[in-house]
């Protein structure tokens, strides 16, 4: 996969370097990313970029042509929150690198969210490698750091002050994301709030800003509702299904819209087959797919290889799919001459005004191990971690 920029990076490549990256990453965020960033950048074709954005714009019009009334039956019944929206303000979609039957390097779809990940992070993620080598800048995203600070602006902030704006999560602090927190807040002028400290007053939500209470008028959320329940004795003033005066960036309904409930529904030859468990056909060999809960996040719950024991005694068949395994290739050489296997995550945004999702950025995750997590990877595996792609 260009093998030049891949040739030349491994011979520019040193500890020195690696430590670079981090330190410069962590003096930009003012504090240190809570994952494993990569050594190594992912270096990959135009046409793989082609196939990538080609699905994905497959995958977004097969979506529009879905009925409302369907995406709504995505959404549990405990989690519908009030004022839901057209369409959402992020998407997401994860495509694995593959090889096909014929040999070809190909995009898998692995899957997709309406949920923000980490733009603001990936962004400067980018722009740290190329001042750590140089020689990327020719590949980079040809996006400059001021359109795209301004499309963000324009979506999270839109014309409030930015003090009415906050980055809502549930205990910041603790999440292995909070780089992106407060690169965000750079970015954008806006605060972190914790749920827990979210006042109400009538239909009226405020945060203490220095001191002083201040009125939320838009929440750029990043609280996945439904993993609240999980959190043992939590009290917040504010329950997200209660009606509000706020503008969701974006609306918590879509995080079940957009999800793997849609796979079952998408067609197209980068995208594996998949079944609702509940629908499995018999004639489909049960080896050949891997089980996912519909609604977990950051790879949990997900069983490599399911037994017919284990999918007998889901009770909820519903909230299940099946779906056909893909095999990541792994292309991408360290400087052991060992290799990685990697997928890539399209961060697109869509403004309430536009007919479709615009590309910004790019996310890319590399393992050794058979998930693509950092945890399941040996602890001193190289080329592993949170990565970007350039293509070239």
């Amino acid at each position: 996969m260009i093998p030049e920029y891949r040739k030349q990076f491994n011979q520019e490549f040193s500890d020195e370097k690696y430590h670079q990256l981090k330190n410069i990453l962590t003096e930009k965020g003012g504090t240190a990313p809570g994952f494993r960033v990569s050594e190594s950048p992912i270096f990959l074709t135009k046409e793989f970029e082609k196939k990538l954005i080609d699905a994905s714009e497959s995958i977004i019009s097969q979506i529009q042509a879905m009925p409302a009334e369907l995406l709504q039956k995505a959404i549990p019944e405990n989690c519908r929150v009030p004022n839901d929206t057209q369409q959402p303000h992020f998407f997401t979609i994860d495509f694995g690198v593959c090889k096909s039957e014929d040999g070809a390097i190909e995009p898998q779809l692995i899957e997709l969210q309406a949920f923000p990940s980490l733009y603001a992070f990936q962004k400067v993620y980018e722009e740290t490698y190329c001042e750590v080598y140089p020689f990327l800048s020719e590949i980079r995203n040809p996006m400059p750091h001021e359109t795209f600070k301004n499309y963000l602006k324009e979506l999270i902030v839109s014309d409030e002050h930015p003090e009415n704006v906050i980055l809502l999560e549930i205990f910041p602090e603790k999440q292995k994301t909070a780089i992106d927190f407060a690169l965000t807040e750079k970015l954008l002028g806006i605060k972190t709030v914790c749920l827990t400290k979210v006042k109400k007053q009538g239909r009226k939500l405020y945060y203490e800003n220095n001191g002083k209470l201040t009125e939320i008028k838009r929440i750029y959320n990043r609280v996945i509702f439904d993993e609240l329940d999980n959190i043992p004795d939590l009290h917040t003033e504010f329950d997200f299904r209660e009606e509000v005066d706020v503008k969701w960036i974006t609306h918590p309904n879509w995080f079940f819209k957009i999800s793997k409930f849609l796979l079952p529904l998408l067609q197209h030859q980068f995208v594996p087959k998949s079944y609702f468990l509940h629908e499995f056909p018999e004639n489909e060999n049960l080896d050949d797919f891997v089980l996912k809960p519909l609604f977990s996040f950051a790879g949990s719950g997900v069983n490599l290889n399911p037994t017919k024991e284990v999918t007998d005694s889901i009770q909820d068949k519903e909230n299940y799919i099946l779906q056909r395994k893909v095999y990541y290739e792994p292309i991408f050489e360290d400087i052991n001459g060992d290799f990685s296997k990697a997928e890539i995550r399209l961060l697109y945004i869509w403004r309430e005004n536009d007919e479709r999702p615009i590309l910004l950025e790019n996310l890319g995750r590399m393992t050794k191990a058979a998930m693509v997590n950092v945890d399941f990877n040996k602890k001193d595996a190289i080329w592993i971690g949170s990565s970007n792609a350039f293509f070239g």
